[in-house]
């Protein structure tokens, strides 16, 4: 356990799947029913269609191949940022430019930050994200990538379709612009120690 600006963080694990369950089924699924799978599956397994989402992520999770900062209030996961290495989350969206534009495979990727619709424009989803980092640092460090919304500063985008913040936020977490990913994202990358 770890503690951000007097939040707990916890890594997602069999001891707290059931506070992350709750927060997922508390807000639909996440994106439209995702439960965070997406960034696992590159090809799509057949066991995806067969047992859903749900079952599949809570299985990853299980055996240690799913791994993601949550953010507590109290007993409450309110928030998290879910992390891994590249073979651990190989489908990032824009991947094939990914793919001919990267010049070293990272150690850690950032996929995803989902916030909590009652916690939402509070800081927590940079919390998470901070609360990843920990958790990175925790493993061994190296360099990380994360791939959020790279908006205009007059575009203004729902936050309940940002699913991994935006370039501003990890400006200020000290993250570096590398270079752009599709319409709308790019990669921004820090050196964890």
């Amino acid at each position: 356990m770890t503690e951000v600006e007097g939040h707990r963080i916890e890594p997602l694990s069999a001891a707290t799947w059931p506070a992350f369950a709750a927060m997922v089924e508390r807000n639909a699924g996440l994106f439209s029913g995702c439960w965070c799978i997406h960034f696992h599956c590159h090809p799509d397994p057949p066991e995806r269609r067969e047992i859903g989402n749900r079952a599949l992520k809570e299985r990853l999770v299980r055996e240690g191949r799913a791994h993601a900062a949550l953010v507590f209030d109290g007993d409450e996961a309110i928030a998290w940022a879910q992390f891994g290495p590249v073979d651990e989350l190989p489908n990032i969206h824009h991947r094939k430019e990914w793919l001919r534009t990267v010049e070293a495979l990272p150690d850690y990727r950032i996929t995803c930050v989902y916030v909590d619709r009652r916690h939402r424009r509070s800081g927590m989803a940079e919390i998470a994200v901070r609360g990843a980092l920990e958790l990175i640092a925790d493993q061994g460090g190296g360099r990380v990538e994360s791939y959020p919304h790279d908006l205009p500063p007059d575009k203004k985008m729902s936050s309940s379709f940002i699913y991994n913040a935006t370039r501003t936020m990890y400006e200020r977490l000290g993250f570096q612009y590398d270079r752009p990913k599709g319409a709308g994202n790019c990669v921004m990358a820090t050196t964890v120690a």
